[in-house]
């Protein structure tokens, strides 16, 4: 995802006074490139093992929030050798309930997971010609619209997601990623038949996904730990410190 500035934590330092931090852009987002295809997150997965094994990391902890967090358990599925421990943030998983919140039920609606643009973004051609233009206006609207402190999305966040979205294969990027949903249901399906047996930590906001990180993770993990939040879908943002405090703890134990 896009790298920017967040709002100030307490601690200024977060994670990386004790530990290495790679933040890299998936394929099609941020300043990342722009291929034709590979929008799957097995495929996208993959990229992360190769840049990691670049740098010269045999081993490491993966963190990931919404679609990181789908590519983030493919890359413990795929390279079982390498991930030590998944965190896994506030992200729904095709082929396990995802698409169950697609549908215009009561239920979705009153309880604020309606997930009504996932279906708009399938529709070939149609996103690309309302959302060019308005990039602005469609993601300002999503930041803030999901979070329980919309005031977290901060204006040079914004300003940096509508750079990055802007530029050209930025729009139809984002689109391809959600056009390989059902793909990427059939790959988790896939990978789901061997459990992971590394430790798996999920995190959900209480306003959004919430215990439902814990509950999916269960069916994919044998060790599995659970933390909601008095937040929306975007933790990182929205309660960095709380993120960190208890994300240090999982850390360290990997490192004891």
């Amino acid at each position: 995802m896009p790298q920017f500035k967040t709002n100030q934590s307490r601690n200024k330092e977060g994670l990386t006074a004790r530990h290495t931090v790679v933040v890299p852009d998936l394929r099609g987002l941020g300043d990342s490139a722009r291929p034709a295809g590979g929008f799957d997150c097995a495929t996208m997965s993959d990229d992360i093992a190769q840049l990691m094994a670049r740098l010269g990391h045999a081993s490491y902890t993966v963190m990931g929030e919404d679609w990181g967090a789908v590519v983030a358990y493919q890359l413990a599925a795929r390279h079982r050798d390498h991930v030590e421990a998944l965190v896994f943030a506030e992200a729904l998983l095709p082929g396990f309930g995802f698409e169950d919140h697609t549908v215009l039920t009561h239920e979705n609606v009153s309880g604020g997971m309606f997930l009504w643009h996932l279906g708009f973004y399938f529709q070939p051609d149609v996103p690309e010609m309302l959302i060019t233009g308005h990039e602005r206006e469609l993601i300002t609207y999503m930041l803030k619209d999901e979070r329980s402190h919309p005031d977290t999305a901060t204006a040079d966040a914004i300003d940096e997601y509508v750079r990055c979205y802007s530029m050209p294969g930025g729009i139809r990027s984002m689109l391809a990623i959600y056009r390989a949903m059902l793909v990427d249901a059939e790959q988790n399906r896939q990978a789901a038949r061997t459990m992971l047996d590394i430790p798996v930590l999920a995190l959900g906001g209480d306003a959004f996904i919430g215990e439902r990180n814990e509950t999916q993770m269960r069916l994919l993990a044998h060790d599995v730990t659970g933390h909601v939040f008095r937040a929306g879908h975007d933790l990182a943002e929205e309660v960095p410190d709380e993120v960190a405090d208890v994300l240090l703890p999982f850390l360290a134990d990997r490192l004891t």
